[in-house]
């Protein structure tokens, strides 16, 4: 029946003539022609054949008990052993039924009972449309574990799919995760079908209207498509894009992907998603990006000015100049403690700006709850002013403990000129590496700004190479020489 209602959908609701239901179901066309042109698809029940039972003639009572447990709280709703004892009751020894049966028709009732009341109704998917949804997937960058997020962008008519992976899934992960599927393609869909995610959507309204977030709405119309959304907790809408979740994880996430740039493995995603489109469509026969092809041709063109994503909103430092964003701590600047600031978020970067915009300092974006992220150098410039303060600062606690010690022990010139290299250091480098520098130091026992530099440069530098000089064939060959000393005996002997 399955099959037969298919050819009917085809033909009858997408205007498909038979020669094309014949080709895309695969049957024989008067298979087709015999379902297609069938009007009356009325069933004849037959008679039944099986004597009645003996819980019969008491299961009118039974459905009415169950149909009025509908309304009743479900610790007051009767059990099969209540049904059961009620019926003993009521009936006495004309009751000749075993609690077994009343149990094994309970159980048959109240499932018929909890069906759902309607089907799903197969969707068409034109050329051109999409679906969007996250998936969850751990991945290592650079040695660390990272609980993330993919976003998957899925094409219905072609089965055409891709991914971005993201340490997150806020509006930012999300609206970079499709402008960059975009521009992979050249294209931009021209309906996106979303869940109701946080990301887009701030509430649903009467009659099912969606309060969008205002970047999501900036987003949709500087890229020129629409978006539809699902009914609550109806993920079957969007099922395509919730199986291409599942495939793109079986087969682009495992093992747990391990790289030392997170754009880059998004950049190899991409190309590794054209890769997987030279396999069949599961049901049209033809290759995936032969199909996608038509996507393609039926997508609106990229708009001609980039889209820059971020969010922008203030906030107020603490007063050790420190902001806090999305349930994690950024530092500033201790000139700014307790002023107002902005805080400008992309996917993968927070950057702290003054109330004139400009920029303070940036950090990479975390993601995760109670997580800091600390940049030094604005500290350490101060800290270089006022050398005699250092000790008794929160922030020289907070320093690793070979900067301490190195600090204990040199004097209040040398402190001043390191303070202000360590400041140079953590502006232009890592505080990493300038760990292992004052840690050479002190297992130098060296002190100076000279020495430390010296230091830092080494370790950070790469090795000098020097090739080996070759003389051309035109040199002569020179005789070997040997110095006459006796000359300096003489010399020194006096004149004797």
């Amino acid at each position: 029946m399955e099959q037969i209602y298919r050819i009917k959908y085809l033909h009858d609701y997408e205007g498909k003539s038979m020669r094309e239901v014949a080709e895309e179901t695969g049957h024989h066309f008067l298979t087709v022609k015999k379902y297609a042109t069938t009007q009356d698809f009325n069933y004849e029940p037959k008679p039944p054949q099986k004597r009645a039972g003996k819980l019969d003639p008491f299961k009118p009572l039974i459905d009415q008990w169950l149909k009025d447990d509908l309304n009743a709280k479900p610790k007051q709703r009767h059990t099969a052993q209540r049904i059961y004892n009620r019926l003993r009751e009521i009936y006495g020894d004309e009751f000749n039924v075993s609690d077994r049966a009343v149990r094994k028709y309970v159980a048959k009732r109240r499932q018929e009972m909890s069906m759902p009341d309607q089907g799903y109704i197969p969707l068409k998917h034109p050329p051109g449309e999409a679906q969007a949804d996250f998936g969850e997937a751990e991945f290592y960058e650079r040695g660390i574990k990272y609980e993330g997020y993919y976003l998957n962008l899925s094409l219905p008519y072609s089965n055409a799919g891709y991914l971005q992976l993201f340490k997150g899934q806020s509006q930012e992960c999300l609206l970079e995760g499709l402008k960059a599927i975009f521009e992979h393609m050249g294209c931009v869909p021209t309906f996106i079908w979303f869940d109701n995610m946080s990301a887009i959507v701030k509430a649903i309204g009467k009659d099912s209207n969606r309060d969008l977030t205002k970047g999501f709405e900036r987003f949709m119309l500087h890229h020129g498509f629409f978006s539809n959304f699902c009914n609550p907790e109806s993920a079957h809408e969007k099922g395509n894009v919730e199986n291409k979740v599942g495939y793109h994880r079986r087969n682009m996430l495992v093992p747990i992907p391990r790289f030392n740039d997170l754009k880059e493995f998004n950049k190899e995603l991409l190309r590794r998603c054209d890769e997987d489109m030279q396999r069949k469509n599961y049901k049209k026969g033809k290759t995936i990006s032969e199909l996608f092809e038509k996507d393609r041709a039926a997508m609106n063109p990229l708009p001609n000015i980039p889209f820059e994503i971020y969010k922008l909103e203030p906030a107020k430092a603490d007063k050790y100049g420190k902001v806090r964003f999305g349930n994690c701590l950024y530092s500033s600047s201790p000139a700014l403690a307790g002023q107002e600031v902005w805080v400008k978020a992309t996917a993968s970067r927070v950057i702290i700006l003054n109330q004139e915009y400009e920029e303070v300092v940036a950090h990479d974006r975390l993601y995760g709850k109670q997580k800091e992220s600390m940049k030094w150098s604005p500290y350490l410039e101060l800290m270089a002013r006022r050398p005699r303060a250092l000790k008794y600062t929160e922030f020289f606690n907070q320093l690793p403990s070979p900067i301490q010690e190195f600090f204990d022990r040199c004097s209040l010139f040398e402190k001043k000129r390191a303070l202000k290299l360590l400041a140079k250091i953590a502006r232009e480098g890592s505080l990493e590496r300038a760990i292992d520098a004052f840690s050479e130091a002190i297992k130098s026992n060296v002190y100076d700004h000279d020495s430390l530099w010296a230091i830092y440069t080494r370790l950070t530098s790469d090795p000098i190479e020097i090739a080996d000089a070759t003389l051309p064939d035109k040199v002569p060959e020179l005789k070997g020489y040997s110095p006459d000393i006796t000359v300096y005996d003489r010399l020194l002997g006096g004149g004797r």
